[in-house]
């Protein structure tokens, strides 16, 4: 006797369009996962340039971003989620959830030079607001650009001060020598705080 092979029932996995839009949310997550990985694994064999990783990270992020808001409920954990559906993407995961894309060296060495140009501007007597604020403006939004940096780094506190300080002046004004003194000594003392912190890392 011949056996009769029956007729398997397609399984749903959803019944509406909401829970489709969470199974395609829940694949969009993992993709991105998984190409994140594909991607910093990529770079470590240098198969792509630091370049082409950066602009790639970057997208990546971006849409991972997205994937994290519309899956916020169903995937609370998204450890979890890749142990769950045996996902191996731990170099995607951490690149992810650092959202630094590999750019933390090239800031903090903008941020070194940025520090010296500073300093080295007022030991040539740079002395007018509108001189020494752009100097200062550098030095600290490149700070702000450093996502490890602890907020409560001292030294960021110190070039604050200065540039609401002279937000207070007009862009003509000059600083007194005693001003320029203690100026050049809290951005030494910033910029010595910077590097002990880079040393701790």
């Amino acid at each position: 006797k011949r056996m009769s092979v029956g007729i398997v029932p397609e399984v749903k996995l959803y019944n509406n369009t909401k829970e489709r839009e969470v199974y395609d949310n829940l694949a969009d997550l993992y993709s991105i996962l998984k190409t994140a990985d594909h991607l910093e694994k990529a770079l470590m064999r240098d198969a792509i340039t630091a370049d082409e990783h950066h602009k790639a990270c970057e997208k990546l992020i971006a849409a991972y971003v997205t994937a994290r808001k519309l899956t916020s409920v169903t995937v609370p954990d998204v450890k979890a989620f890749m142990q769950e559906h045996r996902l191996s993407a731990e170099a995607g995961y951490e690149m992810l959830n650092s959202g630094r894309s590999r750019e933390e060296p090239k800031i903090i060495a903008e941020t070194v030079q940025f520090y010296i140009t500073a300093m080295d501007a007022i030991k040539l007597n740079m002395a007018a607001v509108d001189q020494i604020h752009p100097l200062l403006n550098d030095v600290f939004s490149s700070l702000n650009n450093i996502k490890t940096l602890p907020p409560t780094f001292e030294g960021k506190s110190k070039v604050k001060f200065w540039l609401d300080h002279l937000s207070t002046m007009k862009a003509s004004d000059e600083l007194s020598d005693q001003q320029i003194r203690q100026l050049l000594f809290d951005l030494d003392s910033s910029y010595a705080g910077f590097h002990s912190w880079l040393e701790r890392k």
